[in-house]
């Protein structure tokens, strides 16, 4: 509770003493993305071109460039436009990365004041408008400073309790995976079935869900409450997060420019919250995962596994 008086005490003084802040106020910046994903392809029955492949699409989808337009209270966070049209088959492949990969593909609106916000995604095809209150981050603001290309920026620390229902449901996944490859094989008594490729799923190497360490930079040289995604909530525009699986770094700010944008809050896609969504997204992964396992027992054996 301290740290939250704190940070509205702060964030109040800034907005009052800072003369740029006029009415009109309004700024971009640009994050670069990086997810981390443990992907293992060894021993997969297939050609090492082919592994490469695997690895440049993972790559492509783990690392991407967001803008995140601003004002004093609102902002919008969404994907950097590419000229390649992606296939269908990339486009399967990107709903089910977003199952890792933080700030994925859409359209983020933060409203700090009504404490609200809008996700537009695509799934699978289908366009969903997540609609929902915005999480309440219990920031501890350090002492720590370091330079962020121009701006002076401090060290702030959250901590989040991870979705261990969703966590469940994936060992659940993996469990059953297991049980249904190994009746297959005691069916089985040629030596094909037997080869270790065939015990793999697609997802694996859930273990407990631990809590997650949120590091955040921000600079109160920009004082606004606003930041990358679903980061907000300090007393200056959040430069950068990392939350031990995702890092954001922003690399390029513009303050005030002649062309004002006009910051609209996305409004396509069927309206859900985000536990509604999170249920459609579970279901999904585990059909996707039926499908990997169903294709090992046809032969395929090559699945390849994800830790997350």
């Amino acid at each position: 509770m301290k740290s939250k008086q704190q940070i509205l005490s702060i964030l109040t003084f800034m907005l009052l003493i800072s003369p740029g802040f006029a009415q009109d106020f309004q700024g971009k910046a640009t994050y670069f993305s990086k997810t981390t994903v443990d992907l293992n392809l060894d021993g997969r029955q297939i050609s090492e071109a082919q592994k490469q492949r695997i690895k440049e699409r993972v790559k492509n989808f783990s690392e991407q460039t967001y803008e995140l337009t601003f004002d004093k209270t609102t902002s919008l966070y969404e994907q950097e436009e590419k000229l390649e049209a992606p296939s269908a088959s990339q486009d399967r492949a990107r709903g089910g990365f977003r199952m890792f990969a933080a700030g994925a593909d859409g359209k983020y609106y933060k409203n700090v004041q009504d404490q609200q916000y809008l996700n537009q995604i695509e799934l699978f095809g289908k366009q969903f408008l997540i609609k929902d209150s915005l999480n309440q981050w219990e920031w501890e603001l350090g002492s720590e400073t370091k330079k962020i290309g121009n701006y002076t920026c401090y060290k702030a620390t959250a901590v989040t309790q991870p979705d261990s229902t969703s966590f469940e449901r994936l060992r659940r996944m993996a469990r059953r995976g297991r049980g249904r490859q190994g009746q297959q094989q005691e069916r089985d008594s040629t030596s094909t079935a037997k080869d270790s490729t065939r015990n793999n799923v697609l997802f694996a190497g859930f273990g407990e869900p631990q809590e997650i360490t949120i590091t955040a930079w921000y600079t109160p040289e920009i004082p606004i409450s606003q930041g990358p995604g679903p980061y907000w909530g300090l007393p200056g525009l959040i430069l950068e997060v990392n939350n031990g699986r995702t890092a954001l770094l922003c690399s390029k700010i513009v303050l005030n420019t002649a062309d004002k944008e006009e910051i609209k809050a996305p409004s396509k896609g069927k309206e859900v919250t985000q536990a509604e969504y999170d249920e459609i997204l579970q279901k999904k992964m585990e059909e996707m995962s039926e499908r990997f396992r169903a294709g090992n027992r046809r032969g395929g054996g090559n699945a390849i596994r994800i830790r997350g």
